[in-house]
């Protein structure tokens, strides 16, 4: 399904609250994964690697705001395909995450939050 049908009215939530919720997760997944640049480099980590350092308890907390971009997803209606992989990307995040210093590395890397609105915007047939 594309945005033509979230227009239309066929199963997704209304287009101008569907701008509005994805305006707003896109926002919320640039803070968590890629608000600060680490300096000297083009390499860009948000507050969800930071928090994630805490050991185990840091991840825990960070896989629950993510899972805020999910419901989001669900509120527009997305097919059950497309959150199952969102959730998926949320999961192995949260999981390695719990690694030490590993983790931290790929949860810096790995930028789950980014991944799941690319996920939206293509499932809503806008430009990623």
């Amino acid at each position: 399904m594309t945005y033509a049908h979230a227009a239309a009215g066929n199963g997704f939530a209304s287009s101008v609250d569907t701008a509005q919720r994805l305006r707003r997760v896109q926002r919320l997944a640039w803070v968590l994964d890629a608000a600060f640049r680490l300096p000297g480099t083009r390499f860009r980590l948000g507050i969800d690697a930071l928090v994630g350092l805490i050991p185990v308890g840091g991840s825990l907390i960070m896989g629950a705001v993510s899972l805020y971009i999910v419901w989001e997803a669900w509120q527009m209606r997305l097919p059950p395909s497309v959150l199952a992989r969102m959730v998926a990307n949320i999961l192995l995040e949260t999981a390695i995450d719990a690694v030490p210093v590993a983790g931290d590395i790929f949860d810096a890397a790995f930028k789950a939050n980014l991944r799941n609105v690319a996920l939206m915007e293509q499932a809503l047939g806008r430009k990623v």
